[in-house]
């Protein structure tokens, strides 16, 4: 018998304690602070706003972050400072909302031990035994769809499941922010593409030496005939269009909010169509979405920016779902879920659980973490890492320009890809352009809870 405490798998029969799921992802991490906090100003009566902030803890204006295109403030409060602000929220003063600045991590790379994947193939064996003894001869299955069904090899699983191969666009004239860890700019498949880049984090250059944001930008917007022989198959999606790529989580795979949200407000600026950000931390049940970020994807619809966010890899399916991390849980960002090669749940993809926001929108291609059915999200990676730590250690095998990998951070830059490609084909933009990737979403026989509308589906 085995019980999830915690963080942790205790096995009774082994008598032993075992990692747990997450071994290097959210799961396991402490939800951090930094003293800082996010400042939420009336986006009509910014300077009113921040003479509020003076007025009530004495911070002078120049010791501020602010960023005046999404009515943001970060400011660092002693304990006495943060009271008199709160006072003045609970008051008449122009400031709506006051959060504590989060550390945000990329969300992929995960793995499960060996032991526990025994474990849940039994369990998963046991109850689709369970479950069709009880259906037998009263429920007409439909026909499953496999791994088998998209093995052409001419394009990754992922393009293959959304249709993108079938598509007619290509992007052109859109611009794609992703906000991560950066781009390998000496990438060979990245050569003469559009692109803009910025850092957000204090003493990195853009370069990408995690490898997370390179592939996430793979998938996005990789190109459409990768230089052979080095790739394969095609992997990319909006192989035409503009990237911004923003650096707002360091090489070791995290950054601040305060980082982020100027990230956003770059790309706004930018007059970016669509952002991406395979980002997050975890959230437990009964938490609310961040104001903060809420407010700011409210501003960015009405400007016409869509954001797609990353819902999360805190789960362990079938045991336990994580409800979906911040700030996906936003009712105005739009959440991916994952799916596996066969289009059912990834066991890791968080699901709905908190009301008031918390809901999973629809779900991209995110692969099973290299468990069954495989394979994984095939895209670029950097060049140019530093050692990376895998659950056995430093990683070996360095990959030198493409890896193949899982998480909710891998099914993000399908719909951001695919995204684009609507802004193309219909010209929408914001909670336009949101509303026909729901439209267009293909049904899943599976709970709206954990995959929202369906699978993204690209235009023909």
């Amino acid at each position: 018998m085995r019980l999830m405490v915690g963080d942790t798998w205790y096995s009774r029969k082994l008598n032993r304690r075992e990692n747990s799921l997450m071994t290097y992802s959210s799961l396991n991490r402490p939800i951090q602070t930094t003293g800082r906090y996010i400042i939420v100003l009336p986006e009509e009566d910014l300077s009113s706003g921040i003479s509020a902030i003076t007025n009530s803890t004495g911070v002078r204006e120049s010791d501020m972050s602010v960023l005046s295109n999404l009515g943001i403030a970060v400011v660092t409060l002693d304990p006495d400072r943060l009271q008199s602000l709160s006072s003045a929220v609970a008051g008449s003063e122009p400031v709506l909302s006051v959060e504590p600045e989060q550390i945000m991590y990329a969300l992929s790379g995960n793995r499960i031990s060996e032991s526990t994947a025994h474990y849940l193939q039994g369990y998963k064996d046991a109850i689709t035994h369970l479950v069709d003894n009880l259906t037998a001869e009263t429920v007409t299955s439909p026909q499953k769809v496999t791994a088998a069904a998209f093995s052409d090899g001419v394009a990754t699983w992922g393009l293959q499941a959304t249709n993108v191969i079938n598509s007619k666009y290509s992007g052109a004239g859109i611009k794609v922010a992703v906000l991560d860890t950066g781009l390998d700019l000496k990438h060979p498949d990245f050569v003469g593409r559009a692109i803009t880049s910025e850092s957000f984090i204090k003493g990195e250059a853009v370069q990408d030496l995690n490898g997370h944001g390179t592939h996430c930008i793979g998938t996005a917007c990789g190109p459409f005939n990768p230089p052979a022989p080095a790739s394969p198959m095609r992997y990319g999606i909006a192989y035409n269009a503009e990237i911004f790529a923003g650096k707002v989580l360091s090489n070791q795979g995290s950054g601040p909010d305060g980082g982020i949200l100027e990230g956003i407000s770059w790309a706004i600026a930018n007059n970016c169509d669509i952002i991406s950000m395979s980002l997050g931390a975890r959230t437990f049940p009964g938490d609310p979405f961040p104001r903060s970020y809420e407010r700011i994807a409210q501003r960015a619809l009405r400007r016409g920016t869509l954001i797609i966010a990353a819902t999360g890899n805190e789960s362990s399916r079938p045991g336990f779902i994580s409800p979906v991390g911040r700030p996906a849980n936003c009712p105005s960002i739009m959440g991916v879920a994952a799916v596996h090669p066969d289009l059912g749940v990834s066991f890791y993809s968080n699901g709905a659980i908190n009301p008031n926001g918390g809901e999973v929108n629809i779900a991209g291609p995110g692969g099973n973490a290299g468990q069954p059915p495989l394979p994984e999200i095939y895209s670029t990676y950097s060049t140019d890492t530093i050692p990376q730590m895998t659950p056995f250690g430093i990683d070996p095998n360095p990959p030198s320009r493409y890896k193949a990998i899982s998480g909710t951070s891998m099914a993000t830059p399908h719909v951001a890809g695919i995204a684009a490609l609507y802004a193309e084909s219909t010209g929408k933009r914001g909670m336009d352009l949101w509303n026909v990737l729901i439209a267009n979403a293909k049904t899943l026989p599976l709970p709206v809870t954990d995959v929202g509308v369906g699978l993204v589906q690209a235009p023909i």
